[in-house]
C-alpha cells in the first residue's frame, strides 16, 4: 500500500491493519473522517463514579482530565479532528441546569500500534485497540508521563487502574461504547457509557431518539 494511501486512513484503521474489515459499518462510521479529517457525532451519555472519587476527579478535571460530574442520558457532541497524523476529540457534555462541561484530549499512535490518549500535556493513557465478536475493543496497557520529549511509564496501579473499552455498533450510523477506569485497590473507580449516532456533515442535526 502506498504512503499516500495509509495517510488518508483514519487512525484506527491504521491500528487494526486487517482486523479493520471485520468492523461493522457503525463503528467504521465512528472512525472515518471526510476529506477535511473530521468527524461528528451526537448522542447521549451516562457519568457515574463512587462517592470517593468526587474530590480526586476534581482535581483532575482541573488538569483537563476525565469529568466530575455525574448525570444520566446527558445529550453530547463529539467532534474529531485529524491534524499531522494525530486526532483531536472535542466532547461537549450538556447538564440539566444548562451548564456545558467541555472534555478534550489528543490521540497519538505509536509504531506498535497502540494509542496514546492524551487529557492533559502531561498525562496519557496506553491503549491496544482490537477486534472481538464484531466488537471494538481497548484494554490499556499502562500510562505515561510526558515531559518535553521524555516520555515515563507509570504502572496502571500507581495511577488510575485499568481502563477498558467496549464499542458496539447499533445501525450504519449508531454505536453504543462503555468506558470504565478499574483500580486492584478501590474496584469501578469511574466509567461513562452511552449512544451516538455518527452524522454525514459536520454540525448537521440529529434526531436521536
Amino acid at each position: 500500500m502506498s504512503q499516500d494511501n495509509i495517510n488518508n486512513q483514519s487512525l484506527m484503521q491504521q491500528a487494526l491493519g486487517d482486523q479493520w474489515h471485520a468492523l461493522p459499518q457503525g463503528l467504521k462510521a465512528h472512525y472515518d473522517h471526510d476529506e477535511t479529517g473530521a468527524n461528528y457525532a451526537e448522542g447521549v451519555l451516562t457519568v457515574d463514579y463512587p462517592w470517593f472519587m468526587q474530590w480526586p476527579l476534581s482535581l483532575l478535571k482541573l488538569m483537563g482530565a476525565l469529568l466530575n460530574r455525574r448525570g444520566k442520558d446527558l445529550r453530547t457532541t463529539v467532534a474529531k479532528t485529524m491534524k499531522d497524523g494525530q486526532q483531536y476529540w472535542h466532547r461537549v457534555i450538556e447538564y440539566p441546569n444548562g451548564k456545558n462541561i467541555a472534555f478534550k484530549s489528543l490521540f497519538t499512535m505509536t509504531k506498535d500500534k497502540v494509542f496514546i490518549e492524551y487529557t492533559s500535556r502531561f498525562l496519557g493513557l496506553k491503549m491496544k485497540p482490537f477486534v472481538e465478536d464484531r466488537r471494538l475493543r481497548y484494554e490499556s496497557c499502562g500510562y505515561v508521563l510526558k515531559l518535553g520529549k521524555l516520555m515515563v511509564p507509570i504502572p496502571e496501579w500507581l495511577a488510575l487502574g485499568h481502563g477498558s473499552i467496549v464499542e458496539t455498533s447499533v445501525s450504519d450510523d449508531t454505536f453504543e461504547m462503555d468506558f470504565r477506569l478499574k483500580h486492584f485497590l478501590f474496584g469501578e473507580i469511574f466509567s461513562y457509557k452511552g449512544r451516538f449516532k455518527t452524522l454525514s456533515n459536520l454540525g448537521e442535526s440529529s434526531n436521536e431518539d
